[in-house]
C-alpha cells in the first residue's frame, strides 16, 4: 500500500471553537451563526455546519459585514486568550481586504 501513513489522530478542531479561540469572532454563538448561514469556507468548501474541523495549515475564509477574512491555520487553540495569543493561532492572507475594495474596471466603450 503506497501514501502517507499517519500515526494517530491528526490533531482538529471545531471551526466555531477555533474562530473565537482565534478572535475572528466576538463569540462562539456569532461563529455558529456565520457556519449555519454558509459564510465560511474550509479549504474551498462551504460550510454548513459549527461543528466542521479544522487542522492547521487549513485556509479558512469567511465574511464579517463588508470584511473578508481569509487566514491560514497556524495553531489550534485550548482556551480564548489575549489578543496576542489568539494572534498566533493563525497567518492573515487578505489583510485589510473589504468586499468594498474589489472596484470594476470596465469602461465604457466610445460610441
Amino acid at each position: 500500500m503506497s501514501g502517507t501513513r499517519i500515526d494517530g489522530p491528526v490533531p482538529a478542531q471545531r471551526i466555531d471553537k477555533f474562530l473565537w479561540f482565534a478572535r475572528l469572532t466576538k463569540t462562539r454563538g456569532e461563529a455558529q451563526s456565520l457556519a449555519k448561514r454558509r459564510r465560511i469556507r474550509i479549504e474551498g468548501r462551504v460550510i454548513r455546519r459549527a461543528s466542521a474541523c479544522v487542522h492547521v495549515g487549513d485556509v479558512i475564509a469567511f465574511t464579517r459585514g463588508e470584511r473578508v477574512r481569509i487566514v491560514r491555520v497556524s495553531a489550534l487553540g485550548d482556551r480564548r486568550g489575549p489578543y496576542t495569543d489568539a494572534r498566533e493561532l493563525y497567518t492573515d492572507l487578505a489583510p485589510g481586504f473589504a468586499v468594498s475594495d474589489r472596484r470594476d474596471h470596465v469602461q465604457d466603450s466610445p460610441g
